[in-house]
């Protein structure tokens, strides 16, 4: 326990000014501005969406509904999939916590080795899968936004809900499970456990490769666990490798992929992130002094023989409160929601006339693209979702196929 609470008390700080940097992202960053410069099978296309992925707090679950309507808005299939590599590989609140216990050299080379592998992801999917389907506006349009402008107090109500409640649900979970993860490795795995692949870090890449693709890890939540595994002996390439591809692929994102995109797709979405992950992270462990990777854990550990700091210890406070109230928040009885333009009410009902089950989601940002797919289609008069369970309920008399296509159009299934 007093390793999950070391690495916990170090994090505290960092992580609740990158959960609200995040939200201050999403309430003054307008929408549109995600969808404007994506168009077209060009490089420049592929910059734009791996610029505007980059700095997103959004993990490989919620990236997958914001992808599938950029490109149902006519964003081509290689910004689509740089959008797709960068946006869950590193976010501002995931390259806060890496400086907060990996140190700079860590925090600047994840945004660095993002940029890079979406290039080189949307390049290819350009050059060799670039068969564009026919267009599904009617689709698409589920998942238009004309926001209208807010009030700054609002928007700044808008943005402190989003940081501590919205993704404290989404990713909260994830980053104690790998928090605990952390801790197990520190305390179970033998010291001398990584020496046998001291002189074979590509062996080691791909062991940590075979179980880090199919898991499901947040970026934040990678951090701890590549923490744990270096101090274990782990080399810092192998480390890199592990922040970089578990959290841009896991089993669901590789299914909606195949279905929405196509298998050829999925394939070079797959080979930019292995192999841009794996050669970055030869070059860090042939290329770069170790010193610049280890030095920063030994100073972490140095400070927690020192005592603990007061402001860490109520940040941690804090921050576990916040995570608590998002897990009651999040088994709540769900809300109906209406909208009327760009603004959406929610209140709580008792019954519904349609009820089925929504496969896929995973976060608050899948959850609210479902409800604005399904609110959008003609005769639905309000909707309520509950995320843990998936269940839908759907008010008014619309089209039952309709409300399906719209689901299915985004990459879920019901």
């Amino acid at each position: 326990m007093k390793e999950i609470f070391d690495l916990i008390n170090s994090m505290a700080p960092y992580l609740l000014l990158g959960f609200l940097l995040a939200g201050l992202m999403h309430a003054f960053v307008p929408a549109t501005l995600y969808r404007r410069y994506l168009g077209g099978s060009s490089f420049r296309s592929v910059l734009n969406a791996a610029l505007l992925g980059i700095p997103l707090p959004l993990c490989s679950c919620g990236v997958i509904p914001t992808a599938m309507s950029l490109r149902k808005e006519g964003a081509s299939k290689g910004a689509t999939v740089s959008f797709l590599i960068s946006t869950p590989q590193t976010g501002v609140d995931s390259m806060i916590a890496t400086y907060s216990l990996m140190g700079l050299p860590f925090a600047l080379l994840r945004p660095l080795v993002a940029l890079i592998t979406s290039l080189m992801g949307g390049c290819l999917v350009n050059r060799f899968d670039d068969r564009e389907e026919a267009s599904t506006a009617e689709a698409s349009s589920v998942i238009a936004e004309s926001q209208a402008p807010q009030p700054f107090v609002q928007r700044l109500k808008s943005a402190l809900h989003y940081a501590f409640v919205e993704m404290m649900q989404d990713i909260g979970r994830w980053l104690v499970v790998g928090l605990v993860v952390a801790g197990l490795i520190t305390v179970f795995v033998p010291d001398s456990f990584f020496a046998v692949f001291a002189d074979k870090p590509l062996l080691s890449m791909l062991l940590v490769l075979a179980f880090a693709v199919p898991m499901y890890l947040c970026a934040t939540g990678s951090i701890p666990i590549a923490v744990a595994l270096m101090l274990k002996g782990l080399s810092p390439g192998t480390a890199l490798v592990l922040l970089m591809a578990g959290p841009a692929v896991n089993v669901a994102s590789m299914l909606v992929i195949s279905k929405v995109m196509g298998r050829k797709t999925l394939l070079l979405y797959l080979l930019s992130i292995v192999s841009g992950a794996i050669l970055f992270g030869l070059g860090i462990d042939y290329l770069l002094p170790r010193e610049w990777f280890i030095t920063p854990l030994a100073e972490f550990h140095q400070c927690h023989e020192h005592g603990i700091s007061w402001f860490n210890l109520g940040c941690f406070v804090l921050l576990a409160l916040l995570l608590l109230n998002a897990l009651i928040q999040r088994y709540r009885k769900p809300q109906t929601c209406t909208c009327h333009g760009s603004d959406c009410a929610c209140q709580t009902v008792q019954d519904a006339p349609w009820t089925f089950t929504v496969k896929g989601m995973s976060c608050n940002h899948c959850k609210n693209n479902v409800e604005k797919a399904i609110l959008q289609v003609e005769g639905v008069e309000r909707v309520e979702i509950n995320l843990a369970t998936g269940q839908t309920q759907v008010y008014g008399k619309p089209d039952k196929e309709l409300v399906k296509k719209a689901i299915e159009s985004i990459g879920f299934e019901c």
